[in-house]
């Protein structure tokens, strides 16, 4: 996950700061000035003066106390979704740490006042790469208070300048208005978010379901992922509208922390052993709360010991954090993202996945052959001619991950808000040698939502075999960059098709060339014959052809196996016969 990291624009924060000290003057970028043009590409908000923090404050800090996920409040611009991202960042110590690199040295040295340049940087993860992104410590504000992110604390800055710094790379402070929580808790981490849609889904009606979806946040948050949550708001007049029971629409929420908590007091509670499955959630407004079942001054807090309470940090506070069941989180919230953090290392103790990491693109090209921009299944002329990846499943089954990222668009005065395309994938089954690019539609297995979010993810579980991604925009004709990983439990060979044939090769006049394409689909065999004295079989099929074979997955302990197996064959001499056996892992059935 931590991998190299590249420098953003070319600066180099260590020899820039060093050339800021020995000048002695205070770091001005000057990609990023302090001006409207780093402010807005639209809007304006009149009397802002840009200030360093000790034009703020007497005693400035990167962090009062270290990092905790109630330092964070929204400004004035509408980022309660980057607010609320960096609230889950802030709970996470190896994963802002990764953010904010080298904290100790970035931080305000009141013995050595000399040292300091006015200058910092922040990392983030952007299209397969770490980015390293400089800026200089001049903050926008209005009668000296800060107008976007800022701290409790008003000498605490880590929050506003990890914004800036997030600004910059989207273009202007402006361009955050209105953003995916999604898109930052990726950027934060290098995780794939799955959004789920709690109402859809219908997890409130669904207890099973429900339970299942708990015990998966809980896995997501025990293992370090980052979690958001809101509700959907259906008009612009619900927009941050407050609802009765505390909660705010179009918002987005922090999800803090995930348990199931012990009810009961003393032994009690051990021999009953009763557990209720609760959620901690986090208002980037730092106040207005769930008043609720399990609200911060509700009765329900005496089923639960003191000691239970102190582990969960309990506090009654209007700081914006508060505690639900789970049922009622499904009740009332309609949307959670989670951001899963895709283990790579094979040191970890925990489920290690094999990473497939493509760059792709949409192009267009009057020639249909070489056009890659054939919009989603719905155009069946032009669909196939969108780019193509094969991967192979090697287990019986296997759960898949897959996600395809779009390169973001930055914002400018003069372009405006660059708008996500509207993307998606589907995955079909294919022949089991197939090595050249679909022209005929085959039996899809899976298909991802088509939305205009950055991202697009899909979990599903499948079977032995070979398969082909299609990632597509949802309308033919639009161009745009794309990131696909493939996650697996082992090795999936995952490539893109390039070819639409077997090339000509100097060796086709003397040895020949394919006359004809045969697809050869095997579905099932009945009439098999017991093959040992348990009373069964274990068969498989071999197709062969001209010195080529594909050979099934083995069907155990049957004889009435399902293959549902394709072979496909580019045929030098159509006469020759393709032959198709059903064998046993022992003998000819």
């Amino acid at each position: 996950m931590f991998s190299s990291v590249k420098l953003y624009e070319n600066q180099r924060y260590a020899s820039l700061k060093k050339e800021c000290q020995r000048r002695k003057q205070l770091f001005e970028d000057p990609l990023f000035p302090a001006n409207d043009d780093s402010l807005f590409y639209k809007s304006r908000i009149q009397g802002i003066q840009w200030k360093r923090p000790k034009e703020i404050c007497n005693d400035p800090r990167l962090f009062v106390d270290g990092i905790s996920s109630h330092d964070l409040h929204q400004g004035q611009v509408g980022n309660c979704w980057f607010v609320a991202a960096c609230s889950s960042l802030a709970s996470r110590e190896s994963l802002w740490q990764k953010v904010i690199p080298d904290w100790k040295e970035q931080e305000w040295n009141p013995e050595k006042p000399e040292s300091y340049a006015g200058i910092f940087h922040f990392q983030f993860w952007r299209f397969g790469q770490w980015l390293d992104v400089v800026i200089d410590d001049r903050l926008p504000t209005l009668h000296n208070q800060l107008i976007y992110c800022h701290s409790n604390s008003k000498n605490e800055f880590w929050c506003a300048l990890v914004e800036k710094a997030y600004a910059k790379l989207s273009g202007c402070y402006e361009a955050l208005d209105g953003g995916n929580t999604a898109d930052a808790l990726v950027d934060f981490t290098g995780g794939v978010s799955e959004p789920i849609d709690l109402t859809e889904g219908d997890y409130i009606a669904d207890e099973a379901k429900r339970n299942l979806l708990f015990e998966r946040v809980l896995k997501v948050h025990n293992r370090g992922g980052l979690i958001s949550c809101s509700i959907k708001a259906t008009s612009a007049a619900d927009m941050e509208a407050r609802l009765a029971c505390g909660l705010v629409k179009g918002h987005a929420y922090a999800v803090t922390d995930v348990r199931k908590v012990r009810l009961g007091h003393g032994l009690l509670s051990f021999f009953k052993s009763e557990k209720l499955d609760m959620i901690r959630m986090r208002n980037p407004w730092g106040e207005r709360e769930w008043n609720g079942p399990w609200s911060d001054t509700s009765e329900e807090w005496q089923k639960v010991s003191k000691s239970e309470r102190e582990k969960m940090g309990m506090t009654v506070e209007d700081d914006g954090e508060f505690w639900m069941t789970f049922e009622d989180f499904c009740k009332y919230f309609t949307d959670i993202i989670k951001c899963r953090l895709i283990n790579t290392s094979y040191l970890s103790i925990h489920k290690t996945w094999e990473e497939a990491v493509l760059h792709g693109a949409w192009t267009r090209s009057e020639d249909p052959l070489k056009n890659r921009c054939g919009g989603c299944i719905n155009h069946k002329d032009t669909f196939l001619q969108n780019p193509q990846y094969v991967f192979d499943v090697k287990k019986a089954e296997d759960e898949v991950l897959i996600s395809i990222q779009q390169k973001p668009k930055r914002t400018s005065r003069k372009e405006g808000k660059g708008e996500n395309l509207a993307i998606g994938f589907d995955i079909h089954k294919v022949e089991l040698n197939r090595n050249y690019r679909m022209h005929t539609l085959q039996q899809k297995v899976a298909s991802s939502i088509y939305i205009n979010s950055r991202s697009v993810f899909l979990r599903t579980d499948l079977k032995e075999g070979r398969y082909v991604i299609i990632p597509t925009t949802f309308d033919p004709g639009h161009v745009g960059e794309f990131l696909l990983r493939v996650f697996t439990d082992v090795p999936s060979d995952c490539r893109e098709l390039t070819l639409d044939e077997p090339p000509h090769t100097c060796w086709s006049g003397m040895c020949g060339y394919p006359q004809v394409v045969s697809q050869i689909h095997v579905l099932a065999a009945a009439g098999l014959k017991n093959q040992d004295t348990q009373g069964g079989a274990d068969p498989y099929v071999i197709i062969k052809c001209e010195g080529e074979k594909v050979r099934s997955p083995v069907n155990k302990n049957t004889v009435a196996p399902e293959f549902d197996v394709k072979g496909l064959f580019y045929r030098k001499k159509p006469g020759q016969p393709i032959i198709v056996q059903v064998l046993d892992r022992r003998a000819v059935i």
